[in-house]
């Protein structure tokens, strides 16, 4: 019989359960205890569910109470110093410090650096390495998870991020190679597996996704030295799993590690099937990677099909398992719960409890079982439905998309010549303040928007609330001194789902949530056909905003890239033509915020580095339609109107030109983390344009002092021009709260005063 596994599960609970959980904890409402508990409850709803859907070997140890790459450098002792005497004490309070800093009486430490995971919305936790660093089990998470699951009766696959894709996702914080660390990271490893080989663990899934990627022939030597270590002593069985493209030119790599089985993604890279299983010993395991584990739509079943008896020809069946592409982590939990989707457009999704269950009858199809044919004729109904129905394209997107040309997507006049014309319409001070648009999402505000959605709250009403929450907001930052003003946001709920909801082509769950880091949680609008923009989105309260005041106030939108990126998007069409008819819907409304008098305007891409292919040599075609997507939206504006952007979370030195090319007038990113590093690449770029680097960490509420913003903008001030600065945080305060908010914002003002002080003209 065809075994179907999975390699992942979403951690936060159907009805984020475990956001909830981690919230109140950090709040002090409940002990640890209490979270762990949780926690368990959890992952014993999560095996049973995946094995009442059909998944004969669920995974163990995928689950996370912030982060799977945090988790690693725990349980191996990665652990920097500063973190190291808490950790002693508390070793839960220091996992969460390392995520999310810490700031009490006697303890000021601020939080790893985060970055995205691959080409994902997902973000992890940058473990910090240096030289000579030593490395050990500290606990045993991945042995007491497997026992968890097999006290349930459940026999489970635990899952480690592998050895060699940890190190190449690590810093070092002297400069060092974090592939010198290799010897020492795997005599822990070793002891790990041989002690999960003596707990009864028959598998052990090493996850590699660094395979997929552009590797030197160190990091080649790496994986060989890595697996003959492993190998050489008592383990489980080793299923390598590689996701998110093609092995490409290190199939041959991978399938001559000495490892037991091999998953491979044959939705991202369906060509690599024959390849692979030319490559791949007969006597190994091959996990198929069929259906998607990263975005909602129903799974063609029979092109899998194919796949899988193609497969299945070329090796026995007890070799060859079925799997998701890759972790369901980025996926909904139940579809089950979307009880307000309208039946034709439901009919059309899959989240990661159906797609376990398509699995299933894939596996069935291929066993040969009574009606297992008949079982796939809903899936062939779906897609049918799906092509043919007309709520899917709208011929006047396509008529405009077909009339763009290249002048549509760039700015008329050199930045150079538009600055002055900025600088007498805005007349700002050197240094100006601002920050990155959202202002504290309080749970007055949160509870307010649900009784609107909920009918309980009537237009009117909710509609004086929201006016009440922008000049309270404005007022605030006129006292605390910006320059350069935001509205606040309180009218949105996610920087996606808002604009989503006011164009067409977009439908929305109700809880199809996904974790985008920690106790963070977004829920991605669904493209499902084309994209317009039939009325204003966000014009009436920048409109009113700056109504309320004589300083310059920026309208706020959301990039073409990162609608894309942070939604599920349409798979019937290239991912280009979607941006492309999102950045026109966004043109239009920066066209309609400058007729109101909004004279800065920002068009956030925190996803442009994001969407980067995994593969340098997919890189220059994906740039050129990022780049013009993000001219479509920005450049039908006059001269001095600014535009800004906004980037946070990414490197940025191999694609800084791209990021030139944006020409924004402003552009702000997230720096605060590493201390500036950032910047260096605009330095070495010599990039035209004028930069704000954030000076604060929005996403720890430990609130930096004066003295630390200073040295920060010096660090800056060091690298790029002074007259090209800005100053501001890393991102948006939606997750902050107001008292450690105007503290952080009081602090970074009188930072910019000091920087303006000792950069005064003589």
């Amino acid at each position: 019989m065809t075994t179907v596994t999975n390699l992942g599960f979403p951690r936060i609970g159907a009805r984020r359960e475990l956001k909830r959980a981690l919230e109140s904890h950090w709040r002090g409402e409940s002990d640890a205890a209490q979270l762990q508990a949780t926690a368990a409850a959890l992952r014993a709803r999560h095996w049973r569910l995946q094995r009442e859907a059909g998944v004969d070997v669920p995974p163990s140890n995928d689950f996370s109470l912030y982060d799977h790459v945090l988790d690693t450098a725990f349980l191996f002792d990665a652990i920097p110093e500063r973190y190291r005497a808490l950790a002693g004490r508390d070793p839960l309070a220091a996992y969460f410090a390392m995520a999310r800093g810490l700031q009490q009486p006697g303890i000021d430490v601020p939080a790893l650096e985060m970055t995205k995971w691959f080409d994902t919305n997902y973000h992890y936790l940058v473990p910090e390495l240096q030289a000579g660093q030593r490395f050990c089990l500290r606990g045993d998470k991945p042995l007491a998870e497997y026992r968890e699951a097999k006290a349930l009766g459940i026999e489970t696959r635990p899952v480690l991020l592998g050895p060699v894709s940890f190190l190449l996702l690590s810093k070092t914080t002297d400069g060092s190679e974090p592939l010198d660390l290799l010897e020492a990271l795997l005599s822990a490893y070793a002891q790990l597996l041989e002690a999960l080989k003596r707990e009864g663990a028959q598998w052990v899934q090493l996850d590699e996704p660094v395979l997929v990627q552009d590797l030197d022939d160190t990091a080649r030597t790496a994986f060989k030295r890595a697996y003959a270590h492993l190998a050489d002593g008592p383990h489980p069985d080793i299923l390598l799993a590689t996701y998110f493209g093609a092995l490409e030119d290190n199939l041959a790599l991978a399938t001559a590690l000495p490892v037991q089985g091999l998953h491979v993604d044959l939705v991202r890279a369906p060509e690599q099937l024959d390849a692979v299983l030319r490559a791949l010993p007969g006597s190994r395991v091959l996990s198929l990677g069929l259906v998607d584990g990263r975005n909602v739509w129903r799974n063609p079943l029979d092109g899998a099909l194919v796949l899988a008896r193609y497969a299945l020809g070329h090796r026995g069946g007890e070799r060859l398992w079925l799997a998701p592409s890759c972790s369901l982590l980025h996926c909904p939990v139940d579809l089950a719960l979307e009880r307000k989707l309208d039946a034709e457009l439901r009919g059309w999704l899959a989240f990661s409890r159906q797609k376990l269950g398509e699995l299933r009858l894939l596996a069935n199809a291929l066993d040969g079982h009574a009606g297992a044919e008949a079982a796939l004729a809903p899936a062939r109904a779906a897609a049918e439905s799906r092509r043919r129905s007309p709520r899917v394209h709208n011929a006047a997107v396509k008529a405009r998309m077909a009339a763009l040309t290249a002048a549509d997507a760039r700015r008329a006049t050199p930045h150079a010549r538009r600055l002055p014309l900025q600088a007498a319409a805005l007349r700002l001070p050197p240094f100006p303040t601002t920050t990155i648009g959202s202002f504290p999402q309080t749970p007055e505000v949160r509870e307010a928007r649900a009784r609107h959605r909920a009918g309980r709250l009537a237009d009117a009403d909710y509609e004086a609330f929201l006016a009440t929450q922008t000049e309270r907001c404005v007022r605030a930052q006129e006292r605390i001194g910006l320059d350069v003003l935001v509205h606040g946001e309180f009218e949105r709920n996610d920087m996606v789902e808002y604009f989503g909801e006011q164009l067409d082509g977009f439908a929305f769950t109700g809880n199809g949530w996904v974790q985008s880091y920690g106790s963070r949680c977004v829920k991605p609008p669904v493209i499902y056909g084309d994209v317009s923009r039939p009325a204003p989105m966000t014009v009436r309260w920048s409109r009113y905003a700056q109504s309320l005041t004589d300083r310059p106030m920026k309208g706020m939108l959301t990039g073409p890239v990162t609608v894309l990126q942070w939604s599920f998007v349409r798979d019937d069409q290239e991912r280009a033509q979607t941006c492309r008819q999102i950045a026109l819907a966004l043109r239009d409304e920066v066209a309609d915020l400058e007729a109101a008098g909004i004279r800065a305007i920002q068009i956030d891409e925190p996803a442009l580095r994001e969407g980067l292919p995994l593969r340098r040599a997919q890189w220059p075609d994906y740039l050129a339609w990022a780049v013009e997507a993000f001219g479509i939206a920005a450049s039908g504006v006059a001269d001095a109107t600014q535009i800004h952007t906004h980037m946070c979370y990414a490197q940025f030195n191999d694609i800084i030109d791209s990021v030139a090319a944006l020409d924004a007038d402003v552009i702000s990113i997230e720096t605060s983390r590493s201390r500036m590093e950032l910047l260096d690449a605009f330095a070495r770029f010599d990039y035209p344009n004028q930069v704000g680097p954030g000076v604060y960490d929005i996403h720890s509420p430990r609130v930096p002092d004066r003295a630390e913003m200073v040295e920060l903008l010096r660090r800056a001030a060091a690298v790029l021009p002074a007259e090209k600065l800005w100053v501001n945080p890393d991102c948006g305060l939606k997750t902050r709260g107001w008292p450690e908010t105007r503290a952080a914002l009081e602090a970074m003002v009188e930072a910019a005063q000091v920087l303006r002080g000792e950069f005064a003209p003589a």
